[in-house]
């Protein structure tokens, strides 16, 4: 690889901002169609099913997501070390990172797949889904859970590729995806009528077909790594930095999710339409938060490189870049979920009642888009740095010190509504903020 084309895939020369933003746009695009699937099953869902299977597709879908999250978080670990070795010039050890992410992950994979066929019903039981959707929920999270493998395939391949600097190849992948599951669902769901089973299938038939292009792709391209198939084993080195850091985020991500699930049972509690609501406003969330996400992934591999290249400063530019960049998009986004949360709920069923109920959520998280730019721009600073710690004890606490509580008491407020429900979210935001000020504080005076 030429000179010139190395400079592609580093973050340590140019304008701070014009890199992340080369890197954050498409970061954005992939995790908006990735985002996509979720939401296109219920959309498609909505149209031709009733309650109980936008209920059913709702919780399902968010316990997929939340699986996916922690594989994403674990991948970070791989990101992180790949992008330190990159701005290290050390391709032969990135390398070694990747074959170890490879074995790690499909070991994994066989795992989660066993375990999430074998306690399916429990899992349905554990998140107190409604009586009429329990049946529908376990069949999506079955079938889904039957693709483990390929979600993981698809995040390894992202992972490595972020790591190195390369986000428009990711986002070209989920883009293929996006294209095969929206097809998957109009073919299984509006013309075979096979409602949730038929979404399903096609969210996992999307990322098979990802992946198979991802893969045959990438062996025509030419990384600043030296890979080969002989490295595709466990390098205890690689494994300990790798699991050093991917381990605390894919912790902390995990009890972010658990605590999420737990809001959704709660939810459940409130009865079918506020669960059904709560199923699609976390659909819109799910694209709302997309920017604080991509922001953070950027971060993440922008201060990555610059550390392994000893550039603190400018990775610390690249952390009050971001989270500024970030607030300002996300000011935008806040007045699109406050004032037009009914109209986005629109978009994804036509029963009023759950559209009041969705709108009603919408309006007390919704300030959470400009607080989580600055929470996400500091997770991303102290993952790229390799501190995941850090992050670790402030995701475990937000979780289930603040918004599990907090969730707990507005949903047992007289007359409640899923408004108040909501408003756990920023709140806990804030709390993280506060800590990360404290974190940062320490870190000056050492």
């Amino acid at each position: 690889m030429s000179s010139n084309e190395k400079k592609d895939y580093s973050f340590t020369e140019g304008p701070v901002f014009g890199s992340l933003i080369r890197f954050a746009l498409p970061v954005l695009g992939a995790l908006v169609l990735q985002a996509a699937y979720g939401a296109v099953d219920l959309l498609v869902v909505g149209q031709f099913g009733d309650a109980s299977s936008i209920s059913a597709v709702g919780t399902g879908s968010a316990f997929m997501q939340m699986v996916t999250f922690i594989i994403t978080s674990l991948a970070m670990g791989s990101t992180v070390v790949i992008g330190q070795h990159i701005g290290e010039k050390k391709p032969k050890e990135a390398g070694n990172a990747v074959g170890t992410t490879i074995i790690m992950f499909l070991i994994l994979g066989m795992i989660l797949t066993i375990l999430l066929e074998v306690y399916v019903g429990n899992i349905a039981g554990i998140l107190q889904v409604p009586q009429a959707s329990v049946g529908k929920a376990v069949t999506y999270i079955r079938i889904c859970s039957g693709g483990i493998l390929v979600i993981i395939a698809y995040n390894v391949i992202s992972g490595v590729l972020r790591g190195v600097g390369n986000a428009n190849l990711p986002f070209l992948f989920v883009g293929i995806a996006c294209v095969v599951n929206i097809a998957g669902d109009l073919l299984f769901v509006a013309v075979f009528h096979m409602d949730v089973a038929g979404a399903a299938l096609a969210t996992v038939l999307a990322q098979l077909v990802s992946v198979v292009v991802s893969s045959l792709v990438l062996r025509k391209q030419n990384l600043p790594i030296s890979f080969s198939i002989s490295q595709c084993k466990i390098h205890s080195i690689e494994l300990k930095k790798i699991l050093n850091v991917g381990v605390p985020i894919a912790l902390q991500e995990t009890m972010v999710q658990i605590s999420f699930l737990v809001i959704n049972s709660i939810i459940n509690r409130m009865g079918l339409m506020e669960s059904a609501g709560y199923g699609v406003a976390q659909k819109i969330v799910s694209f709302i938060m997309l920017v604080p996400s991509s922001v953070m992934q950027s971060v993440s591999a922008f201060v990555a490189q610059n550390i392994g290249a000893g550039k603190s400063e400018r990775a610390k530019k690249g952390l009050f870049t971001a989270a500024v960049t970030g607030c300002s998009v996300g000011a935008v986004i806040f007045l699109a979920g406050f004032f037009g949360g009914a109209g986005l709920s629109a978009l994804f069923t036509g029963d009023g009642a759950v559209i009041r109920q969705s709108a009603d959520y919408l309006k007390g998280f919704s300030i959470d888009c400009v607080l989580t730019c600055i929470l996400f721009s500091s997770i991303g600073y102290f993952n790229g740095c390799g501190k995941s710690i850090p992050v670790m004890i402030q995701g475990i606490t937000s979780a289930f010190c603040i918004r599990i509580p907090v969730s707990i008491f507005m949903s047992r407020l007289p007359n409640t509504s899923l408004t108040m429900v909501g408003l756990a979210t920023p709140i806990t935001t804030v709390y993280g903020i506060v800590f990360f000020l404290i974190c940062f504080a320490r870190l000056r005076k050492r």
